[in-house]
């Protein structure tokens, strides 16, 4: 039995891993991000997943008093987001016109994170800590919109949902049964547990360096909260740190992206 059970679970992440189709889900940009990704999961499953697991979080933060307590903080921070999310067109024709909701959420954790479709939350420790700027503020969120734009929790997603697929087949055999499959809770998970890929965190630095220089926020500034953000988690891990590899290779990185995205921050200031 423990052979058949890993023979049908191969074969059926095989099939599901087949049965992904190849996408382009973002134009280039000046930035020239061109990867086509493999996605199990439709952009509707997973969006409607990430509205669960939103709203979720959203009556957690209420139910605890911590939802918003700070008008001028979240005007704020709201604010920067609405010079940012104009500027997702290039990327993507749809992404202005999406459900975007922006909160901020009192807590000591130095944390942000975009869901699919456009969820942005802004832990008040990341910005309080940090004692960030307006432009480093647009460079964390820029760079957290990056991720929803490339749809990169769809894409860990439909991996993780190949490998439960498998998972549930074996146990079929074994006559354990399937068991339910949350894909609300699968998109919770990837969002705040699972790190990204090197691959994906390249790409979503990119795209948000030019997302901030585009809305006339100063690139450099992404410099900068990296920097902060190091020097704070010196001395431990710091919860955004943990799900965002980071270390003075990402900010060598960052450095070189400048030259790329200044003229059109220049070009947006003389706007």
């Amino acid at each position: 039995m423990t052979r058949k059970w890993t023979l049908l679970a191969t074969l059926t992440a095989s099939l599901a891993l087949g049965a992904c189709s190849t996408v382009q889900t973002t134009s280039a940009g000046a930035v020239g991000v061109e990867r086509k990704q493999q996605m199990l999961l439709s952009s509707e499953q997973v969006n409607e997943a990430a509205e669960q697991a939103y709203a979720r979080e959203l009556k957690k933060a209420r139910d605890a008093g911590t939802l918003n307590k700070n008008a001028r903080q979240l005007e704020r921070v709201r604010g920067i987001a609405q010079r940012l999310i104009p500027q997702t067109r290039v990327f993507r024709d749809d992404a202005p016109g999406w459900n975007w909701e922006v909160n901020v959420q009192s807590s000591k954790e130095l944390n942000a994170y975009c869901m699919p479709g456009g969820k942005i939350m802004v832990y008040t420790g990341l910005i309080e800590q940090l004692d960030l700027t307006d432009a480093e503020i647009a460079a964390v969120v820029g760079h957290e919109i990056a991720h929803a734009l490339r749809e990169h929790s769809r894409e860990r997603a439909s991996r993780a949902y190949a490998q439960q697929l498998a998972l549930a087949g074996a146990a079929a055999v074994a006559g354990v049964g399937e068991g339910t499959l949350d894909l609300a809770n699968m998109v919770a998970t990837v969002t705040f547990q699972l790190p990204h890929s090197r691959e994906q965190e390249a790409e979503a630095d990119r795209i948000g360096l030019e997302l901030m220089a585009r809305a006339a926020y100063d690139p450099r500034a992404a410099v900068d909260v990296w920097r902060k953000m190091e020097k704070e988690g010196s001395g431990g891990t710091i919860e955004f740190l943990s799900t965002h590899p980071s270390g003075k290779s990402r900010i060598a990185d960052l450095e070189a992206l400048l030259p790329q995205v200044q003229p059109l921050y220049l070009a947006a200031r003389g706007r």
